[in-house]
């Protein structure tokens, strides 16, 4: 490959050549985001509305959909316009955003999820002094670590991606990728690649200890109340989180777990689509299926904008 010392554009990689077959993904990912867009709009609005979810473990679930809301449409966007329009190119610029945005918001995502647990916790092991720990500022301040933590580990990683030097504009993804924009330098990565490593891990691995101590505890805790009826309704609120984080976790680890190679493999798009597509579509129908205070707010939500739709056409009329 031959030094490409300045880059204006990278080459992403085409669900297919076939016209016909561009449409097809054109459609299945547009069915996709509109399902993650309006289901997580509508958990944001219904909490931010319906002031009996106005709980730590709602303006969480909150903070949730909003990551969710963000991180698929970093990419998502970009790949169905660019199959609409039979093109490959993303511009350097769009692709340190694309970089940026996702790790920012996918490190948040795993953050806050860790925060979740520790309000699952709080709830379920120290009830009495619940509204104490987890008042409103303390709430704030978690969330707002989240998110800055993030950001933080998004900047660090983009800036070590785009330090380097490329040889190539030909990203073997639908998206800028790190592990695939890393096989495009011309240098030296073992550094680079051992920090990232080595960076990522740690996060992940703390993060993931932490989770697994707080749900022991948990567990514990549930196993000695007296009644079935009340280790019933405490499980219920845990689930829906355990869940969410069982995928976040087992979709990063499947792409991610496996060896290492310079060849491309088809199944290299099927991975990357199961960890950022599927969750943030997933995880607003995970927490509203069993969750009646959820269901019953949404309920309300969609009953009023129908009331309101109906009202309307009849001053029309």
């Amino acid at each position: 490959m031959s030094n490409l010392t300045s880059i204006s554009e990278f080459l992403l990689l085409g669900f297919s050549e076939v016209q016909e077959l561009q449409i097809l993904h054109f459609s299945v990912f547009l069915a996709i985001y509109l399902t993650a867009v309006t289901g997580n709009l509508l958990i944001i609005v219904a909490v931010a509305l319906d002031h009996h979810l106005h709980t730590p473990m709602y303006f969480f679930l909150m903070n949730l959909a909003m990551l969710d809301l963000g991180s698929i449409s970093v990419m998502v966007p970009k790949s169905m316009v660019n199959s609409l329009m039979n093109s490959r190119s993303i511009s350097y610029s769009g692709c340190v955003a694309q970089v940026f945005f996702f790790i920012s918001l996918a490190g948040s995502d795993l953050i806050l999820l860790t925060v979740m647990a520790h309000d699952r916790y709080v709830a379920i092991c120290n009830p009495l002094r619940y509204e104490t720990i987890m008042h409103k500022g303390a709430c704030i301040q978690m969330a707002a670590s989240a998110w800055i933590t993030g950001i933080f580990f998004g900047t660090l990683q983009t800036g070590g991606t785009f330090a380097i030097t490329f040889c190539s504009n030909i990203v073997n993804q639908f998206f800028c990728e790190v592990p695939q924009l890393l096989k495009l330098s011309c240098s030296d990565l073992y550094l680079i690649e051992v920090g990232f490593l080595a960076l990522g891990c740690s996060l992940g691995l703390a993060c993931s200890v932490f989770i697994i101590l707080t749900y022991m505890q948990i567990f514990a805790t549930v196993l000695r109340i007296p009644s079935a009826q009340g280790q019933k309704k405490a499980l219920s609120t845990c689930l829906p989180h355990l869940t969410v984080v069982s995928l976040f976790m087992f979709t990063v680890l499947f792409t991610y777990a496996r060896p290492s190679n310079n060849s491309f493999s088809s199944l290299d798009i099927a991975f990357a689509v199961i960890y950022t597509v599927i969750p943030p579509m997933m995880n607003p129908f995970i927490y509203s299926i069993r969750n009646k205070e959820l269901k019953t707010a949404l309920w309300k939500l969609i009953v009023v904008e129908n009331s309101s739709k109906t009202i309307s056409r009849g001053i029309v009329i």
